[in-house]
This record gives C-alpha cells, structure tokens and sequence, in this order.
C-alpha cells in the first residue's frame, strides 16, 4: 500500500503538472493495426473508443475489459526489448518511468501519452487524441457526449440539502484516504459533500492522500463511508460495522456504507461514468432514508 500510495502521490505531481496539456502524440502515416497498451486506464479508453480490434498486447495490469489481451509487460518497468517483440506500430502508456519514448522513437516505434487526468475535460481530451491516432475518431466522439450526458444527469440527480452531508472515503484499511484535492476527491465536491479527511492535508503534503487515525474517524461521524478497498480488501457494511466502535459511527447505523469498485476509483477512465453513478444512488438512497 505504501508503494501504491507513493505511485498516487508521483501521478498527482504528473497530473498537477500536465493534466492540462492535450496527450503526446507521435504522428504515424497510417492508421495503426498493432497497438501496444503499458496503460491499464489507457487500454479501457481503447475499447471503449472501439479500437479493441487494434490491441495485440497489454501491461499486467490491463485485466479490463476481460477479452484484453493481458500479458506479463510491466509498464512500472518496461522492458524495451519485449515490447518490440511484439512490433507494436503504436505505444499507448500513461508515464514515462525512464527512457520508454526515446528508446521507442530509436526503434522507430510511436508512443502516445495518456497521463492520469486532472479533470473530466482531460479525459475527454485524451479519448479524442486516442480517437484521431487510432483512426476511431466517431467512437470518441460517441463515447464523449455519452460520457458528459450521463454525468451530468448523475450530478442533477442529487441536488442536495440544507446541511452538506460528510463522507469518508477509505482507499486501504490502514485508513488511508483522499482529499478534495484529488480528481476523486473533486467528484464527491461536485455533490456538495464534506470531506473529513480535507483537515488531515491542509497543505498538501501528503499530496491529497493523508492517513488517518481511527480516534479521528469515529470523532468525525461521516454521514457516508465509501469503500475503496473492496475488491483487495475484502472491505463491507460487514466488516466495517465489525470494527471496534464503528457500529455507533451514523454511517454504518444508517447502512450508509457504499462498496465501490476499486479499479473504477482509481482508472479516470470510460468507467469514471460508474462512479459518478455509484454516488449519485448512494445519495438517493440516503435522502430517501431520511
């Protein structure tokens, strides 16, 4: 987790630094037939877009959707050679860990750059840039209006009250969490609601991504626990009310404990639409509760 952690922390710097900036692209003369995925975020967008014909090989990491062709690639350690193995006539990855670009663009391979996003418009930017390179640029096109007119059907659903709702998002059981700071957290801004966890990172020192203590928890009483650790960690209402002095906690008397799915809260990706979704239900759930 700790590793995980510091790799959320590099991709917050990269995303602060470039989020902005339209993806790298290197031109090709043709449409590409032999894409190679180092990006698990990157392969979902090329699904998505309709370009899943095109993908002869992804990183270990790339496990959706389920017909991807996972492979042991590691796109935290490329290794060139394997890569060009393959004769992938694209590389999509979302950092550069070294030398991956140059030591492509010597073998004469493309690259495009898919870093993690800041904001929904970088996401969008970056399924067009995909779009155009791979030559499915009606897909994109698609899959962007569905995208904002689902989220925004999302966000108007809930409209919110008088009091802003509190919530805890839990990424580890060692209590981790996320600011408002953060992509994920700016999501649960856009609903109103409060972020416990934004008092533990003033400053941003722990780059949007502060631990918790448990006395600090229980203290806050969130209206709401969002679980990140669910898939990893085997983490639920469950178990959640099973901890020391949870089950007083109004969140978990109220069944307000909502079990995401972790890749999809942390892949800004096509599939960011599922979490937009998931806590627009759990506020719907919660206001028809009260």
């Amino acid at each position: 987790m700790k590793k995980l952690l510091a790799l959320l922390a590099a991709v917050a710097i990269v995303a602060a630094a470039c989020g902005s900036d339209s993806p790298n692209t290197a031109t090709t003369d043709s449409v590409p037939q032999r894409i190679l995925s180092l990006s698990p975020t990157g392969t979902e967008m090329l699904f998505a877009i309709g370009a899943g014909r095109q993908v002869i090989a992804v990183d270990s990491f790339s496990y959706h959707p389920p017909q991807a062709p996972v492979t042991e690639l590691s796109a935290f350690e490329p290794n060139i050679e394997a890569i060009a193995e393959y004769e992938p006539d694209l590389v999509v990855f979302d950092f550069d860990p070294g030398d991956l670009v140059t030591s492509l663009e010597t073998l004469g391979i493309p690259t495009i750059a898919v870093p993690a996003a800041a904001t929904f418009e970088d996401i969008y930017r970056e399924l067009m840039a995909l779009g155009e390179a791979t030559g499915n640029v009606d897909g994109a096109t698609d899959l962007v209006a569905s995208m904002r007119s689902d989220i925004e059907t999302a966000i108007a659903t809930h409209t919110g009250g008088d009091e802003p709702l509190t919530y805890y998002h839990e990424i580890d059981t060692t209590y981790f969490s996320l600011t408002s700071a953060t992509f994920a957290g700016r999501i649960y801004s856009l609903f109103g609601l409060e972020n416990i966890a934004d008092a533990q990172d003033p400053d941003g020192e722990a780059f949007g991504y502060p631990q918790l203590s448990e006395e600090y928890i229980l203290d806050q009483d969130p209206d709401l626990i969002f679980l990140a650790d669910v898939l990893y960690e085997g983490q639920s209402l469950d178990t959640v009310g099973s901890r020391p002095g949870w089950d007083t906690l109004t969140a978990v008397q109220n069944g307000n404990v909502v079990e995401l799915n972790d890749d999809i809260v942390s892949r800004w990706g096509p599939r960011v639409v599922d979490y937009v979704q998931a806590i627009s239900n759990a506020l719907t759930f919660t206001a028809a509760d009260s």
